[in-house]
């Protein structure tokens, strides 16, 4: 018998069913899709190709000598679909433009930023989506030279200050690359934390379970570590 009493299913309800119907079926779809036709896929590369991709493009950026692109070819195909060889993980400074940096065009890079370039529980469901979904071969976390939110980090734990609003939680984050900056006793501590904090990061997304360490193990996907001097344009791997 049909329950007169029952209350009905709230808007809310119901596009909170739909959202996740729909996160359901785009998992699904990258596995059929890899069994279907894999190589297909203009990402299916090994993890070393999408980084030496990179890197030409650094030094053709470097050498004040990038491709000159028509941005508007490839807009309808990149509607439907992207493939992005890389998952940048970058510094929010307003100086470091991965597509710029790497020389690539609309749809290469799937880049999460934050001041820092670290990770937190957002940044990696974003990675995991590039990894899993996307099939993206490639995590590159990037620091640069004179990152401000590092050299923070090094003042506060210093001075002992109180920051305001939710600043005290992105210190928090570098706190253990300054850590082990500090026990290393490097004749620059800033440039020392920068690396720590890169490499740090660089831990954390290899045994990042279930998505990307699983990847990782099974040699699908590569995660590594940059170092963007600003002045130069260069990247160095760490």
């Amino acid at each position: 018998m049909c329950d007169l009493h029952r209350p009905s299913l709230s808007r809310r309800s119901l596009l909170t069913a739909v959202a996740v119907g729909t996160l359901a079926g785009a998992s699904a779809r990258p596995q059929r899709a890899e069994a279907a036709a894999d190589e297909a896929r203009p990402n299916a590369i090994k993890p070393e190709e999408a980084l030496a991709r990179l890197l030409d493009g650094n030094g053709r950026y470097a050498a004040n000598a990038t491709v000159n692109r028509d941005f508007s070819a490839g807009r309808a195909a990149r509607a439907a679909a992207q493939y992005p060889i890389a998952c940048i993980v970058g510094c929010a400074d307003a100086r470091v433009a991965p597509d710029f940096i790497f020389d690539q065009g609309p749809g290469d890079l799937f880049v999460v930023r934050v001041a820092g370039n670290f990770v937190n529980t957002d940044g990696l469901a974003s990675l995991e989506y590039g990894v899993s979904i996307l099939g993206a071969p490639l995590i590159l976390v990037l620091g640069h030279s004179e990152c401000g939110a590092v050299k923070a980090t090094i003042d506060v734990m210093k001075t002992k200050a109180v920051l305001p609003g939710h600043l005290p939680a992105l210190i928090d984050a570098i706190r253990p690359a300054v850590d082990l900056a500090e026990k290393a006793r490097a004749q620059d501590p800033l440039a020392e934390a920068i690396a720590q904090n890169v490499r740090h990061t660089v831990r954390r997304l290899e045994q990042a379970g279930p998505i990307i360490a699983e990847a990782v193990a099974a040699k699908r996907v590569k995660v590594a570590g940059g170092f963007y001097d600003i002045a130069t344009g260069k990247v160095a791997l760490i």
